[in-house]
């Protein structure tokens, strides 16, 4: 599923390619994946352009030059974009395409159909009402300490409540807390300033890793705890080796947090009572 790094990867390729062109035709294959119906899109978004764009946690948003009209771009399980000449083939997948007077497409890559887009009047009224709260790239260090403090939950939980901190899925949390030194049944009410502290360092470090490497988890340094999951694409012809901390060669430990599948060291993250 698309995370945060990489729907902020399609934000940048989208911003790269694909403004200020007039729109001049949105083909749509499959309607289902549109939450405005297609008349209403068209009529809003023929002869517009794009002007820019807004990413909050795993929803992009394009602007136009239009200030009441925005789309909202979801990527669901395997969502992509794809900008090519109209001279080409349609990649495959791409059930919506935004076709520019330049000549070129924007496909809206669409797999497994739990993509979505449609139209946005008010982007900040939209997160309120969707009770999404502030980017992980962008929240500060007070915001995340007062939404923390708040729940009397573990902090894995809280950390993937899309309205403490929006953007955060499994693999990002377990390794924010592993980098922070936070055991993920930490209570998070007891948290102290310190492990506040570590854990909004940590919030950037990994997402700002993640992007860096285009998400490709293979890359990412051997200090992280992402090469003891096994990804399909792993490097290691030995897992097994992988299975240890990186830090004090401790066995990681697998088990369930917050109904997730969760990884940790034990020896280096411990659960404080309180």
């Amino acid at each position: 599923m698309p995370e945060l790094p990489e729907v902020e990867i399609r934000r940048q390729y989208l911003e790269t390619s694909s403004l200020f062109q007039p729109i001049q035709h949105i083909e749509v294959e499959d309607k289902k994946l549109l939450t405005t119906d297609y008349a209403t899109l068209t009529n809003a978004l023929v002869n517009r352009q794009f002007t820019g764009t807004r990413r909050v946690g795993k929803n992009l948003f394009v602007m136009t030059d239009a200030p009441d009209i925005s789309v909202r771009m979801h990527f669901g399980m395997t969502g992509d974009l794809a900008y090519y000449h109209a001279s080409l083939d349609r990649p495959r997948f791409a059930r919506i395409v935004f076709e520019f007077s330049s000549g070129y497409n924007l496909g809206f890559l669409c797999p497994r159909k739990f993509e979505r887009v449609g139209l946005v009047s008010d982007v900040d009224a939209y997160l309120r009402d969707k009770k999404i709260g502030p980017d992980g790239l962008d929240i500060s260090l007070q915001e995340l300490t007062d939404r923390v403090r708040r729940k009397k939950m573990v902090i894995k939980a809280v950390l993937l409540d899309q309205y403490v901190v929006a953007g955060l899925g499994n693999w990002i949390v377990d390794e924010v807390l592993f980098q922070a030194l936070v055991h993920p049944a930490q209570r998070a009410d007891i948290l102290t300033d310190a492990q506040l502290a570590q854990l909004h360092d940590a919030i950037h470090l990994v997402l700002e890793t993640a992007i860096r490497h285009e998400a490709t988890y293979r890359d990412f340094p051997n200090s992280f705890l992402i090469h003891v999951r096994e990804w399909d694409d792993s490097p290691y012809d030995d897992v097994e080796a992988h299975k240890f901390c990186p830090r004090c060669r401790t066995r990681i430990e697998r088990s369930t947090v917050g109904g997730r599948t969760t990884f940790y060291c034990p020896n280096e993250q411990l659960l404080i009572q309180a």
